[in-house]
């Protein structure tokens, strides 16, 4: 249920098709209309839903904490950290920042662990303090010395 009123939903059948669907306003028992959904279709609405629901919950948090802000950070193709795990980076201790989620490809990857190993063009979501999202930007920033 919406808050203007609306109910809406996604049906996920036995047989593996996916359906956007809106019920009828006066009758919620009633499908107005039904959507079927690609499996690329049904991924990318429950990656757009995710990304959206998760970044709106840290600016949430940002605003009830003082001097914590939300940062996405692009890893650049020259990045000495393409390809290798985050634990690399050692991020947290050298900046106080974590970096709380991964955005690839319409991925969501929330609390990427230690081996999560990097792609060119990865988007890390960060935490922290100014200081220490300037701190990870450039760290990620580092250019391969082989590349």
């Amino acid at each position: 249920m919406t808050e203007s009123g609306r109910r809406l939903g996604v049906v996920s059948h036995r047989n593996g098709r996916r359906d956007l669907v809106l019920y009828d306003p006066d009758d919620p028992d009633s499908c107005q209309h039904d959507i079927p959904l690609t499996d690329d279709e049904a991924e990318a609405l429950a990656d757009i839903l995710g990304a959206s629901l998760m970044l709106g919950q840290l600016a949430g948090l940002r605003d009830q904490a003082a001097g914590l802000l939300t940062e996405q950070i692009a890893i650049p193709a020259g990045s000495r950290y393409v390809g290798r795990p985050l634990g690399d980076t050692k991020a947290r201790t050298r900046t106080s920042a974590s970096i709380v989620a991964v955005l690839r490809q319409g991925e969501v990857i929330v609390s990427p662990d230690p081996t999560f190993r990097f792609q060119a063009g990865d988007v890390v979501v960060v935490v922290g303090t100014r200081q220490g999202l300037d701190g990870v930007t450039a760290i990620l920033a580092e250019a391969d010395p082989d590349g």
